[in-house]
């Protein structure tokens, strides 16, 4: 059987059918040479050896045994997930439980089997329906002056406070020993849940915690995109007329104006000030590249070329540039551009490109590539992180079948993306990784995709 041929106008009309079914769908190690790729987890320094002692309890009852088990596993796991220490294992350390400096001996574990550079200690008590934790960390190399830090937390009791402490002593750890980058344990991931025929945006915890639903709107809605301060969500929802932008206010809990226009509208991105949206809009016929303000007012095109342009992300470091992707040229490519329009540069040479991510930093854009894209290919479509500067890319992703939707933390030391191993968008599950790919885990079942991890 002869091969059929594929022209421009065909590839152009496949990357737009393919474009609008990924999105009613949902949508490695670094080798030794590419020691260019350098993020807070691959920068060649060694991590700090870290013990985090199990905090002693200052109360009794089963209530405060459950509660310091959760706090205390929660601590650990934190630090363990920051990607900048070298945890001491729990079977490793003293077997004491030091609440306070006095009684602490930093010999202990500073010696082997430890070998822990820092401590990181404290107290658990239960007061008057309070929950009261007195957190420390030492350098245990120091015994004249060991005391970086020394935080007292205090919240209501409830099922989640322990969580929510640990997560803010972690993140102080990891903030004085992480060269004053502040920590993720605190930050949310928003992301589209299917169930049945609809499709609703969902939240959790930066580790899989405290899954909840967001909105309820009984549609499609897809590519949630959290703003900067936290307080708004954009996506873009199936209604009457199509898929239009929407916002939600998470202070509000209820959805508030965001302007309708004709044609498909969809992936918006936020500006980092949040007085912004881009977002692609086929309302002159071809899909193109509109910012407009963060109410969908003043809307202004800034790409004009034949071929789908979707999937605009600001440079958060800069907010001067905007990367997407463009089919203007055939097979969809990773382009950026100044947010007037104008600079166009492409940074991919071939394959299928997807869902572009910018690092905090401003020196990498993440994004999904199938490099052998085409009839007979024996391509795969992973996840990819490239140097903007120089075009130098490196491929994190291995084995994991589709790999889609990548989107930094705000640390720069994490990806969470979206994967399915069989092919069948409905099997695709949210994992998380180190930037250079490694620590991968799973954080949610079957049926979710399209994460966006929260600016703060």
């Amino acid at each position: 059987m002869q091969t059929p041929k594929h022209t421009p106008s065909t590839h152009r009309a496949r990357f737009y059918l393919g474009a609008i079914l990924l999105l009613l769908v949902s949508s490695a190690t670094l080798r030794a040479q590419d020691n260019w790729f350098k993020t807070e987890t691959s920068s060649g320094a060694p991590n700090i050896r870290l013990a985090a002692a199990d905090f002693k309890p200052l109360s009794a009852g089963t209530q405060v045994v459950s509660l310091k088990s959760t706090f205390d596993t929660t601590l650990y796991s934190d630090l363990a997930n920051a990607g900048i220490f070298d945890m001491v294992s729990k079977s490793l350390e003293p077997q004491t439980t030091p609440g306070a400096p006095s009684e602490i001996n930093l010999q202990q574990w500073s010696d082997a089997p430890a070998s822990a550079a820092m401590v990181a200690f404290g107290a658990f008590n239960l007061q008057g329906g309070q929950l009261v934790v007195n957190g420390y960390l030492f350098d245990a190399k120091n015994a004249q002056f060991p005391q970086i830090l020394a935080k007292q937390y205090t919240m209501a009791v409830s099922d989640d406070a322990p969580r929510q402490i640990a997560h803010r002593f972690a993140d102080e750890i990891i903030f004085r020993l992480g060269g004053g980058i502040p920590g993720i344990a605190e930050t949310k991931i928003y992301y589209v849940k299917q169930s049945g025929g609809e499709k609703e945006i969902w939240a959790m915890d930066y580790d899989g915690a405290n899954q909840h639903q967001i909105t309820h709107l009984g549609t499609i809605s897809i590519s949630p995109r959290i703003s900067p301060d936290n307080s708004r969500l954009a996506f873009s929802s199936l209604g009457r007329y199509g898929f239009q932008i929407k916002t939600y206010s998470l202070l509000l809990g209820r959805m508030v104006n965001f302007a309708d226009a004709g044609g498909t509208n969809v992936s918006p991105a936020w500006s980092p000030d949040g007085n912004q949206i881009a977002y692609s809009s086929s309302r002159t016929g071809d899909p193109e590249i509109w910012v407009s303000d963060a109410n969908g007012s003043l809307a202004r095109r800034i790409t004009s070329f034949r071929g789908p342009d979707v999937s605009p992300v600001y440079n958060p470091k800069t907010s001067s540039q905007i990367a997407w992707i463009s089919g203007r040229t055939g097979l969809p490519q990773l382009y950026i551009m100044d947010t007037d329009g104008s600079a166009v540069t492409r940074l991919t040479d071939g394959g299928y490109v997807s869902s572009p991510s910018w690092s905090p930093d401003g020196h990498f854009l993440a994004f999904a590539w199938n490099r052998k894209y085409g009839p007979g290919a024996p391509g795969g479509q992973d996840i990819y992180v490239m140097e903007i500067a120089t075009k130098r890319w490196i491929q994190v992703t291995h084995d994991m079948g589709q790999c889609d939707f990548p989107s930094w933390s705000p640390d720069g030391r994490h990806i969470v993306f979206a994967s399915t191993s069989n092919g069948r968008q409905s099997q695709m599950k949210i994992w998380t990784m180190l930037a250079d790919g490694t620590q991968r885990k799973a954080l949610t079942g079957p049926g979710t995709d399209m994460p966006n991890w929260s600016w703060k």
